[in-house]
């Protein structure tokens, strides 16, 4: 066998199961003068949590009746203020024409009792695309489960969650992330620093950054604070930003942030 046919033989890609958090932008209404001031307001709140954010646009919501959607012009509007569509989610044939047209992939409708994946679960990864929506009220973050080869599960390995301690001033533009574990931070968190950890996430100071946990999916991760003053929290996706936080009687206090279903909950320390 010559060089070239050895060569030939050697595997230029390989197929394999992912998860990739995204988020979901719901529409309700077609109405695009509105939500491009809308949508301005919400990435105005957290720029940089939107900023090159993989999305999917779900069109399987909108009620019949409101004419034909400008699809080509929502897509402008996302793109405007920084949100990468990815695929659309829709049933009506008129959408389903036009993602054709704009080469855009088309993802089924949302189940209405998808739950959420476990990511810590070490079972093989699903032999068939699945979509695992957790909504936020508000619309927010799906998970995307791609088309992967077929394996054998292999036994569940106990895994060490391992902390990454930090014990200085976290400052503005600084982003921090506890890969497999839990983030604790010893100091203050300025406005514009961001704290991100699959685990949970203890801040013994003043945290006025972003922080998200869970960020893998966990929803059973926390955030612990001395004092909320935070530009966005988030678990597992489910999130609220300034705006909503600076009307909760917590807002400046020792706070736990748990997630329950997919509403986050604020709770004094």
């Amino acid at each position: 066998m010559s060089q070239a046919d050895l060569l030939d033989q050697d595997p230029v890609f390989q197929l394999k199961g992912s998860m990739l958090a995204v988020t979901v932008l719901e529409l309700a209404h077609n109405d695009l003068p509105r939500l491009d001031r809308q949508l301005a307001d919400k990435v105005a709140q957290a720029p940089n949590f939107f900023r090159d954010t993989p999305l999917v646009l779900a069109l399987d919501k909108l009620p019949d009746g409101e004419g034909q959607l400008d699809l080509q012009g929502v897509l402008d509007i996302c793109r405007r203020h920084g949100l990468r569509t990815l695929a659309i989610r829709a049933n009506r044939e008129e959408d389903l024409r036009l993602a054709t047209m704009l080469d855009i992939p088309v993802l089924p409708p949302s189940g209405s009792r998808e739950r959420p994946l476990e990511p810590k679960d070490n079972a093989a990864a699903p032999s068939a695309e699945a979509v695992v929506r957790r909504p936020r009220g508000e619309k927010l973050a799906e998970q995307v489960v791609e088309k992967a080869v077929e394996k054998k599960a292999e036994p569940a390995v106990a895994e060490a969650r391992p902390t990454k301690l930090v014990t200085t001033p976290v400052r503005g533009g600084v982003q921090i992330y506890a890969a497999g574990g839990d983030l604790i931070v010893l100091a203050p968190v300025s406005p514009g620093a961001e704290l991100l950890a699959d685990g949970n996430i203890h801040v013994y100071g003043p945290m006025r950054g972003r922080a998200l946990a869970g960020v893998k999916g966990d929803t059973s991760a926390r955030i612990f604070c001395q004092q909320l003053g935070a530009e966005l929290v988030s678990i597992a996706g489910n999130y609220k930003v300034a705006e909503d936080l600076r009307r909760s009687p917590q807002w400046g206090q020792a706070v736990h942030v748990s997630l329950s279903g997919d509403v986050l909950n604020i709770t004094r320390l």
